[in-house]
């Protein structure tokens, strides 16, 4: 005890005097060994696995299935592949107090949050190999998942309450008041916020990185002026017309042509690569194979950035759009706010209002707009058939999770195992 007083109160003159002291070893007495019961070890092997587990799927790599096709045919549905979290460098967790190895619902639970957000943590990456770069396979967290209806977890919140607004707006005439489609929506379901990390996980190829302008024309994108390579394996919709009698199921399925439909006896919808679509040509049957295409100028309302007054884009036709970098500087107008209103309000946390044709950011007029973040355009290979950029917008850096890498597995869901399940020709391969 008298030791510690005096290197507390005088350690300059107490632990130089120490050190020409006698010093003298004095063994520790045995202490009897404790055997740890079966179930003590069993409990410690299981709580290191899931420590190391969670490291690794945090940090290094985590494994994903593909649930929809909007990759076809690059990534198929059933597809199971790894994710490197090292490639673009790992995310801080924002939201670490979680159950782990699930996303954000409890198993057995229809809506039960998986996680607690007592703590919530600023975005940081890890340092990684490299940069998001144009035709990335990238996996990411859905920007528009921030708000999700629960009962229809596979739709847009924003696109629902677009269309619920559109409803009523249609139904009350002049006693239509804004606000009514979003309550009607908040009272009949079950609405929840999500954190960044813990929003759904999306996988789309990047078309366009931070300072890049894109545009599409007739399907063809365009970056920076010059036409874009095209994924190997891309899709659009096709109308096929057929002499009257129906094209064989087995054919069909041999070419890996498995969604579409039928609307008459010599009518079918069918997505095709120029692949298949050259191969379907050669059918005896076939009279007419004629691409899908939206005209310029015609607007689709679901698309990005929802304001057809300003902007007649559709999914064929869109741009030209210049992807925000962090520290670049963009002109804002009631003419253009439509593109910029979620980076500015939700993405990067200002208070955005607009108040007639004066736009403010945290209570200042403003005209222009400096970005704190860096963004992506992001969209699926079957092109008709993808939930992507051309819907929501842009993909802040902060939901970005890592690039796909590999697929080590493949299983067709409607076959049975000894009825060609495991797609053989597609395990252990590179995305491409």
């Amino acid at each position: 005890m008298i030791d510690q007083v005096l290197v507390a109160l005088f350690p300059f003159i107490y632990l130089p005097w120490l050190s020409f002291q006698q010093q003298e070893w004095i063994k520790l007495a045995d202490r009897p060994k404790i055997k740890k019961s079966a179930v003590r070890e069993w409990t410690d092997a299981i709580v290191f696995a899931v420590i190391a587990a969670s490291i690794i799927r945090m940090f290094l790599v985590e494994a994903y299935t593909i649930p929809t096709s909007s990759m076809e045919k690059s990534l198929l549905v059933g597809d199971f592949l790894f994710v490197s979290k090292m490639a673009y460098g790992p995310k801080r967790p924002q939201t670490p107090i979680a159950f782990p190895f699930v996303h954000h619902t409890l198993p057995f639970t229809a809506f039960t949050k998986s996680y607690l957000e007592w703590i919530h943590l600023d975005y940081m990456r890890f340092p990684g190999f490299e940069k998001v770069k144009n035709n990335d396979v990238v996996v990411f967290n859905y920007p528009s998942g921030d708000t999700v209806v629960l009962e229809r977890q596979n739709e847009d919140y924003y696109q629902i309450v677009r269309t619920m607004e559109l409803d009523q707006k249609n139904k009350k005439g002049d006693s239509y008041r804004k606000g009514m489609g979003r309550k009607i929506v908040w009272d009949r379901y079950h609405v929840t916020a999500r954190p960044v990390d813990k929003r759904e996980n999306y996988i789309k190829r990047c078309i366009a990185i931070p300072g890049d302008t894109i545009k599409i024309i007739d399907r063809q994108v365009y970056i920076n002026g010059k036409m874009a390579d095209n994924p190997e394996n891309m899709q659009f919709m096709y109308d096929v017309f057929t002499n009257g009698t129906g094209l064989n199921p087995k054919a069909l399925d041999k070419l890996e042509i498995n969604e579409g439909g039928q609307i008459s006896n010599s009518h079918y919808i069918l997505p095709l690569s120029d692949d298949k679509k050259a191969k379907l040509e050669k059918f005896a049957n076939i009279k007419a194979i004629k691409v899908r295409n939206r005209e310029k100028g015609q607007t689709y309302f679901p698309i990005f950035p929802h304001d057809t007054k300003h902007f007649r884009w559709n999914e064929d036709n869109f741009g030209p759009l210049v992807i925000p970098k962090k520290g670049s500087t963009v002109n804002i107008s009631i003419e253009n706010i439509a593109l910029y209103k979620k980076i500015i309000g939700k993405y990067e946390n200002n208070k955005l209002e607009i108040k007639g044709n004066t736009i403010l950011i945290n209570g200042n007029p403003a005209t222009t707009y400096t970005f704190k973040l860096d963004y992506y355009w992001m969209m699926g290979d079957n092109r008709h058939n993808s939930a992507d950029s051309r819907y929501w917008g842009f993909v802040p850096e902060d939901h970005i999770v890592g690039k796909a890498s590999y697929v080590w597995l493949s299983l067709e869901k409607n076959k049975s195992l000894f009825d060609g399940k495991i797609r053989w020709n597609k395990l252990f391969r590179v995305i491409k």
